[in-house]
């Protein structure tokens, strides 16, 4: 037989000493997760301060911005697409990645990032594709030397990607 009380002794015991601990550990624990909560400001109506974006945002931004010049490019001479949109499908993958990196969606493309290069010829498109490859390809050696280390290896991809754009746009 298993008995799954407390057994009984000839005299009754009162159980109030029980239950007045468990209430008021209870009662403790609530006071405690209060304190803990009013002192983010919630109970006091302070609003969070939201956090900084990441480090990573800027690079992801200028990813889209690289694809949305290539894309441009490749569609205004379609005789330089097949170098050009692969450029641009890389671009847009790094965009990608970022984003899964810090946990955010990934960044729309700005109407501005291919209204600038819409004018000139083919030679003076790729010479800003190369500049702006070249831009693109220092902010991703800067990111990733003040990127943490778990963040190091998918950035210093980006920046080898980069250093090739400039190889492909000779």
């Amino acid at each position: 037989m298993v008995l799954t009380d407390q057994v009984r002794g000839g005299e009754e015991k009162d159980e109030t000493p029980n239950r007045v601990r468990r209430r008021a550990v209870l009662a403790l624990g609530a006071a405690l997760a209060a304190g803990a909560a009013g002192g983010c400001g919630l109970l006091r109506g302070e609003p969070d301060e939201p956090p900084p974006p990441d480090p990573l945002l800027p690079l992801a931004d200028e990813a889209v911005g690289l694809a949305a010049l290539h894309r441009l490019a490749a569609t205004d001479f379609p005789d330089r697409a097949g170098t050009l949109t692969p450029i641009a499908e890389a671009h847009d993958a790094h965009a990608k990645e970022l984003a899964r990196i810090m946990a955010t969606p990934a960044p729309s493309p700005a109407a501005s990032a291919s209204a600038g290069a819409a004018a000139g010829t083919v030679e003076d498109r790729i010479e800003a594709l190369r500049v702006a490859e070249k831009a693109g390809y220092e902010a991703a050696v800067q990111a990733c030397l003040a990127t943490p280390a778990h963040r190091a290896a998918p950035v210093g991809t980006i920046a080898a990607a980069r250093a090739t754009h400039l190889e492909a746009l000779k």
